[in-house]
């Protein structure tokens, strides 16, 4: 008879590597019931729950408000809910800058950038400090209005109010899904089964997708559940799959580390290559059209494969558009050292939301642009608060042919460092979305770059006379087709005329919230004779537009798209009617809090004009 002992000692190895596999797991909370493994884990009981609200919001890449109060602004998560349990529009509440899919129809949309992987799907993040450091248990978004824009959440390993510096910062993702449609607008307790994490935390990071939604989405607070000491799991493990032990080991391989891309960069060094298969049978060009549908992530992977692919994935013309964004939490120095060697023919480069947190050094990006600039067309870094002046004067140093420059929410450059972008005289689009330039490098931007295409000047505060700068753009960037002048306090009509005299190729124009406009003084009746290509036109809350502003622009601009005239009082459904009848292609109409625009007359507008997305929001 054959002894079982030694088929007993392999049971118990195997069994020995299966707790040890399934311990690993649980401490980086990834029980996954979609798994082979069925496994009933729960915190014991040894700690007592700490519940805290924001204490303060750290960063955020956009918001509708302005930079000089607290209606619809991002400040507005810090502490107790001031809205919630109540449904409707308040300006007590977190509003980011855009939803639905308005933005991507406009002439100042900007084309994707390819290989961007399906997971990611973030579009606008705002970062929330809180008061003790837990392991989160669970967390609570208070939406008050449209609710359903957020698809992750992510914690940080970095306390904020720590004197010291880590020397590794970590982020983990707690919960993530795809954009979702929720049916109705009204206030919801959003509370996701967030993972556990093997490190406290006390910053938490929202990223939101508002494509999907009819408005903009409102949130009111978050609130963080926790325990102070690491929770001890207890484990049932019912059933074991082979294949999940190397899952297992890929996962930890390519984990979600700052350092996880770096492995994938270097390891390429490390290891013999098998022999080519059949794809050395292949052409070159059709290897490399069928790799251009790889993340980097994967082209890095592939390369440790045989030596025939790992000459392919390190091809500069693989890396022709980059985007580093998806990765934003994983980007540091030694990534884009690793990337030099394959970024030399580069032309279009996202690092937007990249190198916070000394992440990147001044010296990192200087360096990696040197190398990797010359070719570069079009340059994303929003929210890039590693950037300072030795930053911008690189990049016009570097960046000969540099077209586009996005350096929106980059509100950490001082202002005089937006001097040297007036070098840069091949720029058509830039965007300064609160940022702090100032008057008199605006001036010298619009001087020296006349062939703008693209300007986004929205939530510029620190720009004292705009009538001055409209002015500079009537007179030089005569071939402006977009202009975001959103939230600009300070320009009238003079200004306006000069404007429209002197760029009559403007297809998008944003006046949102410019209160010294007036529509007795002729301004918006001048646009419309002006500017017959006008596409999308924003007036939002400027009381004073009224009926022979509406007729004006139904008589002279046939191509409008766009209109937002949310908050006038002196706009009456006739005139609405005339509009409707006259722009055929109109898609988004906004009469929010427009009085004489009721319930009834929405409804009546859109049973007629089907093809309009009619907005009427509302406060309870």
């Amino acid at each position: 008879m054959t002894p079982v002992f030694p088929m007993l000692t392999v049971l118990s190895m195997f069994y020995y590597m299966c707790l040890r596999r399934r311990a690993r797991t649980a401490t980086r909370g990834e029980m996954n019931s979609r798994r082979a493994i069925e496994s009933n884990t729960r915190a014991l009981p040894i700690n007592v729950e700490i519940v805290q609200y924001a204490k303060e919001v750290l960063d955020f890449s956009s918001h509708y408000g302005s930079e000089n109060s607290m209606s619809y602004t991002m400040w507005n998560l810090a502490g107790i809910p001031n809205v919630y349990p109540s449904s409707g529009d308040f300006t007590q509440t977190a509003v980011f800058r855009t939803y639905g899919t308005w933005w991507d129809h406009c002439p100042s949309a900007r084309l994707p950038f390819k290989r961007t992987p399906p997971t990611f799907c973030s579009q606008d993040y705002v970062e929330l400090a809180f008061e003790e450091p837990v392991y989160p248990t669970a967390v609570h978004i208070l939406e008050t209005y449209h609710p359903g824009a957020v698809v992750r959440i992510l914690a940080c390993s970095a306390n904020p109010y720590s004197q010291n510096p880590p020397a590794e910062v970590r982020w983990e993702i707690l919960w993530s899904e795809a954009p979702t449609k929720v049916n109705g607008p009204q206030a919801r307790q959003f509370t996701p089964c967030i993972k556990q994490i093997n490190f406290p935390t006390n910053l938490i990071r929202l990223e939101v997708n508002s494509s999907l939604l009819d408005y903009y989405t409102e949130l009111d607070a978050v609130v963080l559940h926790g325990v102070k000491e690491r929770p001890v799991l207890s484990l049932k493990t019912s059933m074991i799959d082979m294949n999940d032990i190397d899952e297992d080991e890929d996962e930890e391989k390519y984990g979600c580390g700052m350092d996880a891309l770096n492995k994938q960069f270097s390891i390429v060094t490390l290891r013999e290559w098998p022999t080519n298969g059949y794809f050395d049978k292949l052409p070159y060009e059709l290897i490399q059209l069928i790799l251009s549908h790889l993340t980097v992530p994967d082209l890095c992977r592939l390369a440790q494969t045989c030596k025939l692919l790992y000459q392919h994935c390190c091809d500069p013309l693989q890396y022709i558009h980059l985007s580093l964004q998806p990765y934003w939490a994983r980007i540091n120095d030694t990534s884009l050292e690793y990337l030099q060697s394959r970024c030399t023919l580069i032309q279009w480069l996202n690092l937007s939301w990249t190198g916070n947190r000394g992440a990147i050094s001044v010296s990192g990006f200087s360096r990696f642009l040197k190398v990797c600039g010359s070719e570069l067309v079009r340059l994303e870094l929003s929210c890039g608060h590693f950037l300072n002046e030795t930053c911008l004067e690189v990049i016009t140093e570097t960046c000969p042919n540099l077209q586009e420059l996005n350096l929106s929410s980059c509100d950490k450059i001082p202002p005089q460092a937006f001097n040297h972008i007036a070098k840069v005289g091949s720029l058509k689009r830039l965007n300064l979305y609160r940022t702090k330039v100032e008057q008199t490098a605006l001036l010298s931007i619009l001087n020296f770059c006349s062939e703008l295409q693209h300007l986004s000047l929205g939530s510029c505060v620190m720009i004292e006379d705009y009538d001055l700068i409209a002015s500079m753009m009537g007179a030089k960037c005569k071939k402006l087709r977009s202009l975001d002048l959103w939230r600009c306090k300070n320009i009238t009509e003079s200004g306006i005329a000069e404007l429209a005299s002197g760029c009559q190729l403007l297809e998008e124009l944003d006046l949102g919230w410019c209160p010294t406009l007036q529509s007795s003084t002729g301004c918006f009746t001048n646009l419309a004779r002006k500017l017959p290509n006008l596409q999308k036109l924003f007036l939002t809350a400027n009381r004073s537009v009224c009926d022979t502003d509406i007729e004006e622009l139904a008589a002279n601009c046939a191509h409008l798209r766009q209109l937002d005239i949310l908050g006038t009082r002196m706009v009456s459904p006739a005139s609405l009617r005339k509009l409707l009848e006259s722009c055929k292609d109109l898609s988004l109409l906004d009469v929010s809090f427009c009085s004489q625009i009721d319930n009834r007359v929405v409804l009546e507008l859109n049973a007629n004009f089907p093809n309009v997305f009619i907005k009427k929001s509302f406060t309870q």
